[in-house]
């Protein structure tokens, strides 16, 4: 009789340690907030990722304080001045690690500033999770025109949340290589203000490439060419059943 009460007790536990975790993972433990043309923070459990930061030039981000941002980590996905304009200050203040290409790394190691280089397909496992190194289709230079190595994207995995910062770029068959080779997205960040990227439609199809139907848009309204229509960006994305989101600069979702 003990035996069998105490087989009950054993399978009650597992069975409770299950839908617990079930329930953890599904419990907010990621936030990002976007404070404008391409620029994110992200917070994981215990660490603050900051993603292409150009805030001090965005009249529209006049009311982020780039003083009081906190960052462990600078992404930067290309040498371009609307993505990398405000890394130096920052970092400085910060003791943020830059986390980009080897020729963006070693231009901000130049500079004082800590590095870890990637490139093109690669991974590397820091104190909050993995980052995966992905392609993008675009340019790559710096402000002065000197070679900003080529441009990327990343994959971040914390222990729950996966998400893929795409980067500047156009769509790409690569993307579909992204779910196969290192799994489901929770969510997808794509630039969707066209001209100098993709635009909505193209965004669309890239989350069918990626197999996720939640999208946060970034690289839009910044400037003239890169204007878009709100209603119709969010009408497009409902007709064919995916979520957009279009966050105000200093808005944040939690995943």
């Amino acid at each position: 009789m003990e035996t069998t009460e105490n087989s009950f007790f054993v399978v009650f536990l597992w069975i409770y340690f299950i839908k617990l975790q079930g329930i953890t993972n599904k419990l907010p433990i990621m936030k990002i907030t976007f404070l404008g043309h391409s620029s994110l923070s992200i917070e994981t459990k215990d660490k603050t990722l900051l993603i292409d930061p150009f805030i001090s030039g965005n009249e529209l981000a006049k009311n982020i304080d780039i003083n009081k941002l906190r960052a462990d980590y600078i992404l930067i996905t290309h040498a371009h001045q609307d993505h990398i304009l405000d890394v130096e200050t920052i970092a400085k203040r910060t003791g943020a690690t830059v986390i980009s290409n080897f020729e963006i790394v070693t231009y901000f190691e130049g500079k004082g500033i800590k590095g870890h280089p990637m490139n093109h397909g690669g991974k590397w496992t820091f104190d909050f999770g993995t980052v995966h190194y992905t392609n993008a289709i675009h340019s790559s230079s710096f402000p002065d025109g000197s070679y900003g190595g080529q441009p990327g994207g990343f994959v971040i995995e914390t222990s729950h949340r996966r998400i893929y910062i795409s980067g500047d770029t156009a769509l790409t068959y690569d993307m579909k290589l992204i779910p196969q080779v290192i799994g489901e997205l929770d969510l997808a960040i794509l630039p969707v203000g066209d001209n100098f990227t993709m635009g909505v439609d193209e965004a669309i199809i890239a989350s069918k490439f990626l197999g996720c139907n939640k999208v946060l848009g970034v690289h839009f309204d910044t400037f003239g060419y890169i204007k878009i229509d709100h209603k119709e960006a969010f009408e497009k994305f409902a007709k064919v059943k995916k979520e957009l989101i279009l966050l105000e600069i200093g808005a944040s979702i939690k995943l």
